[in-house]
């Protein structure tokens, strides 16, 4: 397993570093395939520009779909908490990259999610986390939705759970239709979301007026 910090200041005071973590034999084998595909593509892969291009892209895939070796259920039992809190928690503007899994090209965007506590509730950056384990895979938007809604409202047991997405995804704009201004909007709600419209509204009013 190579470790690498690339960090900017001592991992043993507040400064920032980052660690990344990756599969020696893992990162072998998917640069090995990486060259061959620059071959089959009429590159050269000996050549200066792309000589490290298999390796870095293995280390990339790895880091791009880290969320398949994450448990979100996991993330939220890590901060589950006893609250008698009845009103609506929302997080939103969340940023997510994820690729799309029929063209691996990304997508990008934000998710707004919120939920109504019934006895528990969960750190805020848990959410965000949530968010991001299920973006860092290969996905499609209306299964991210469903997967973020599923995820809290099973581990929580809240009185309603609501997800909207927002993305665009690069598969429209850099092939296929290439229309560079779609925005593809997704939502999924349980209980009170979905059964009361005041409920619903109520939401889609904070979370902000420029949904598209």
């Amino acid at each position: 397993m190579e470790i690498v910090n690339n960090g900017f200041g001592d991992l043993n005071n507040s400064g920032y570093s980052r660690v990344e973590v990756w599969d020696d034999e893992k990162t072998q084998k998917l640069a090995e395939h990486y060259k061959e595909i620059l071959k089959l593509l009429g590159e050269d892969p000996e050549r200066e520009g792309l000589v490290d291009t298999p390796l870095r892209v293995a280390k990339s895939m790895q880091f791009l779909n880290k969320g398949l070796n994450i448990d979100p259920t996991e993330i939220i039992r890590s901060a589950k908490f006893q609250e008698d809190y009845k009103e609506m928690v929302i997080v939103k503007d969340i940023e997510l990259y994820s690729m799309c899994e029929h063209h691996m090209i990304p997508f990008y965007g934000k998710a707004h999610v919120a939920y109504i506590p019934d006895k528990y509730i969960t750190g805020l950056s848990k959410i965000a986390h949530v968010v991001e384990a299920f973006a860092r895979r290969l996905q499609v938007q209306e299964r991210l939705t469903m997967q973020i809604r599923d995820t809290i409202q099973e581990t929580l047991r809240p009185m309603g759970v609501a997800v909207v997405i927002e993305a665009h995804h690069m598969c429209m704009q850099m092939r296929g239709v290439q229309k560079q201004n779609s925005v593809t909007t997704t939502s999924a709600f349980t209980g009170a979301f979905l059964r009361e419209t005041k409920t619903r509204e109520e939401f889609t009013h904070l979370i902000g007026s420029q949904l598209h």
